[in-house]
């Protein structure tokens, strides 16, 4: 802002024979620009005339700050000048009552009044060209942190949706397992036991446990967090909106002149409205917004991250333990399966050993059933001898012989019985073990179909639903199988 040099402003104070209609633009200062209060007191004798305060009203606004020290002291120097001018005054009244010199110092005075309203005004209007640079500055501030905000919302909505979908893909691991579970149930006599793959699945529930509490944990956390971050951003919006109906109130102030249509009186227009806060308050206002809105932002940052740990964090742990319980699935389906071929193995040696025992028995019951001929043909002759009359009754070398052989038949007899109840009892045995055998070889055809049942119903958390296959029927428990042409179309003829 240049200063007005003092011989314009001493020229200002003297009568003039015409109105005084110079604009703020011609009222420029020379190249070089003396010090203010050098300036100032240059014109004082014409200043003198004035009061201090009406000399203050002269100066330029953007110069009074520096020509207060200049005007104070005037101020306590005015009363003694005032004191010396009172015969200059006495001396000027006969010309003061000259119309003439009268209407040529209510034009300087006009003049003067002028000034002082036009820089007035030039002060409001600069006032009003910072206050809306200052509120457009927090303006695009509110703006960047609304996009930010909404960014990082769409953000966490996706992060709580990938948890929720994750949450839920957790439901079929845990299905898999307790059908398992349920499906060893039907486990029968001795195959009913604690195993590993038992312990497994009963982990691996416990790890699906875990990783839906988890999940859901960070799900709610997730959902607060969007609650926070929706009541940063309504008051950002708030904030933003009373940013945008300012800065349309200033500019509409500031486009306002004295040629504007819209202008009147108002009552009582430098009344303070209920509410008004002061500059302080209205900067911290809005930096509180935008403060709070980053801290919700940075939180809702760590959140997303924290979301995405426990995702892959889960994901691994329940991958880990599904190998875990296949490969004891596995192994206990190999253990079945060469359990399986043993018993196999010994009941056909079992079967082939009581068709052995079986041909000996029936050889004893054909040796036996001889021999009882033969004691039968011994006894006739022994008996057919005792009718020989008188002394022809003789015990002769053929009665010794005969009775000896009934001797010795009736001992073979007794051998050939007991070594035939002994085949029967062996043969009895024989078919106890083969019923043992084959109890417990359906046992283990039961319990590795309900393994191998098992093992197919996890091949659900591996491949596709739309592409699963069972390879074992859920109602008959048998392998699917091909048709032949002939049952095919016979099961379409029916």
């Amino acid at each position: 802002m240049m200063l007005p040099s003092p011989d314009s402003s001493v020229a200002s104070l003297q009568p003039h024979p015409e109105p005084l209609n110079c604009t703020r633009s011609q009222l420029s200062l020379s190249p070089a620009i003396p010090d203010p209060k050098q300036h100032w007191a240059s014109s004082s004798e014409a200043l003198l005339s004035f009061h201090p305060l009406v000399a203050m009203a002269l100066i330029p606004c953007k110069q009074r700050e520096k020509a207060s020290d200049w005007l104070l002291v005037r101020m306590v120097a005015w009363q003694p000048s005032r004191a010396c001018l009172v015969t200059t005054n006495t001396k000027k009244k006969k010309k003061k009552n000259n119309p003439h010199t009268a209407n040529h110092l209510a034009v300087g005075g006009r003049n003067s009044r002028r000034k002082v309203t036009q820089w007035d005004e030039h002060d409001n209007r600069t006032r009003l060209a910072e206050r809306i640079d200052s509120v457009n500055r927090w303006k695009e501030t509110l703006d960047k942190c609304l996009t930010d905000t909404d960014t990082e919302i769409d953000a966490l909505a996706k992060m709580k949706e990938a948890a929720e979908c994750a949450l839920q893909a957790k439901n079929l691991p845990l299905d898999v397992a307790i059908e398992c579970l349920t499906l060893r149930e039907s486990r029968r006599a001795t195959d009913v036991v604690k195993d590993p793959v038992e312990d497994e699945l009963h982990k691996e529930v416990e790890v699906i446990d875990g990783a839906k509490r988890d999940l859901q944990q960070k799900v709610s956390e997730a959902f607060e967090q969007l609650c926070l971050l929706q009541e940063a951003r309504q008051q950002l919006n708030f904030d933003h909106r009373g940013k945008m109906e300012a800065l349309e109130i200033d500019r509409v102030c500031s486009s306002l002149n004295v040629n504007s249509p819209n202008i009147s009186f108002k009552v009582n227009p430098t009344r303070v409205p209920v509410g008004s806060t002061t500059p302080q308050q209205w900067d911290q206002f809005s930096q509180y917004n935008a403060d709070r809105a980053e801290a919700e932002m940075k939180a809702s940052t760590e959140l997303r991250e924290a979301i995405a740990l426990t995702i892959a964090q889960t994901n691994n742990e329940l991958e880990a333990q599904r190998v875990a319980t296949e490969f004891a699935l596995r192994k206990r389906i190999r253990e079945f399966e060469k359990a399986y071929d043993e018993l196999k193995w010994q009941e056909k040696n079992t079967l082939e050993e009581i068709a052995e025992m079986e041909e000996d028995i029936r050889r004893l019951e054909e040796d036996l059933r001889k021999k009882m001929w033969d004691l039968k043909l011994a006894h006739t002759r022994l008996e057919t001898r005792t009718y020989r009359p008188n002394m022809e009754l003789c015990r002769d070398q053929v009665q010794y012989g005969l009775t000896d052989e009934v001797h010795q038949l009736e001992g073979t007899i007794a051998a050939l019985k007991q070594k035939l109840a002994q085949s029967q009892d062996a043969l009895d045995a024989l078919y106890k073990h083969l019923y043992r055998i084959q109890t417990d070889t359906s046992y283990k055809a039961n319990s590795l179909m309900l393994d191998n049942k098992c093992m197919d119903s996890r091949r659900k958390l591996t491949v596709p639903a739309e592409k699963f296959v069972p390879e074992v029927d859920t109602f008959n428990r048998t392998t699917n199988r091909t048709l032949s042409p002939l049952k095919s179309r016979q099961l379409e003829l029916a």
